[in-house]
């Protein structure tokens, strides 16, 4: 298990102790102010929070703990065949966990079997909340697991999270949609289309879209138009394989996420085709391979570190009115915007 901690103290760093003793207040006075609990008087926030810019003060769970406040950890389980997403989703966990002054430890779980047994080991140490990006967010194995804790739970990047949990996601159908309107629009008639993981919801949600923008579009659907992937560079590797090798191949092929879009250009290049004069490729999530790989990627930004920015908030939030008894704590569902983003890898297809 590994634990992500700021910066030991040196001696010479203001403390909350040296804020209150600023402002003439007590600590406790000064954790209500930076965690923004409790009732403040404004005269009383304003000198707290003039001490605090007077003494560049910056707070941390150690400074909460010395004022009586609570020190919340939370945990990001996962286990992600993409590691340019999860780096995108660590970032932002990260970012948000600093930001909220919370500690965030990385754990991985493995969906070999021994899911409940990982959790159960994990939830004997103490954890506040946990949040769960894709595949583990669609596990229903973990979500059983989880459930019966009474912890807080974020699932992110899923269609199908429970009523009990948080949830941030995208409309995966109608980012797929539009992609695949945009193909039609360019021209393209042979559309192939890599899906990811079928146990993943969003999976299934772009093949959706993919379908529904066909049918309005008024093409045929066609199943040998479809590669098996499992949002991993290698499933892509062999599914833009079979597609190009088809021999009516697509003219453009539309991946479920950019590492196997990324694979269906190298398998374009290796067969002599140039991207995207004789192939047009498209991914999803706009994540750093995307920019990283030539021609960069037409694609479906979906806003991976932002959601994870989002997932960490609901939870500390959760936490938080858990941990001062409010009885409004309610469950919500947040859904984030997505964007078209185009580049260089999509162009009509030749006359």
């Amino acid at each position: 298990m590994k634990q992500i901690r700021g910066s030991r103290r040196q001696h010479n760093v203001p403390t909350i102790t040296d804020v209150a003793a600023h402002a003439g207040v007590s600590p406790m006075t000064v954790s209500r102010v930076v965690n923004g609990k409790g009732s403040v008087r404004p005269a009383t926030r304003a000198s707290v929070e003039s001490a605090i810019a007077a003494l560049g003060y910056a707070p941390n769970a150690a400074a909460r703990a010395l004022a009586g406040g609570e020190e919340i950890r939370i945990c990001l389980l996962h286990t992600n065949p993409s590691l340019t997403y999860f780096s995108d989703f660590l970032v932002g966990g990260l970012d948000q966990a600093s930001r909220s002054n919370v500690q965030l430890v990385i754990e991985k779980c493995e969906e070999d079997g021994h899911e409940a047994a990982t959790i159960e080991r994990l939830l004997q140490g103490r954890i506040d909340g946990i949040a769960l990006p894709p595949p583990l967010s669609d596990s229903p194995v973990v979500l059983a697991a989880l459930e019966g804790h009474g912890i807080p739970v974020v699932a992110v990047a899923t269609g199908r999270a429970p009523d009990w949990a948080l949830s941030v996601s995208i409309d995966d159908r109608r980012a797929a949609y539009d992609m695949t309107r945009h193909l039609g629009a360019l021209g393209h008639t042979r559309i192939g289309f890599i899906t990811g993981d079928p146990k993943q919801t969003a999976s299934g949600e772009r093949l959706a879209g993919y379908r529904a923008a066909l049918s309005d579009l008024g093409l045929a659907f066609a199943p040998e138009l479809v590669g098996h992937g499992l949002f991993t560079y290698r499933s892509g590797l062999d599914a833009a394989e079979r597609l190009l090798d088809l021999t009516e191949r697509p003219t453009a092929i539309f991946a479920s996420n950019d590492d196997m879009a990324a694979a269906a250009v190298a398998i374009a290049h290796r067969k002599g085709l140039d991207v995207p004069t004789d192939l047009t490729v498209c991914g999803f999530d706009d994540t750093v391979l995307a920019t990283t790989i030539w021609p960069e990627l037409t694609t479906i930004r979906q806003p991976v570190t932002e959601m994870s920015r989002t997932a960490i908030e609901l939870l500390v939030r959760e936490i938080r009115m858990r941990n001062a008894n409010d009885s409004s704590v309610d469950h919500p569902h947040v859904l984030a915007d997505y964007a078209l983003i185009r580049r260089e890898s999509d162009a009509p297809p030749k006359p």
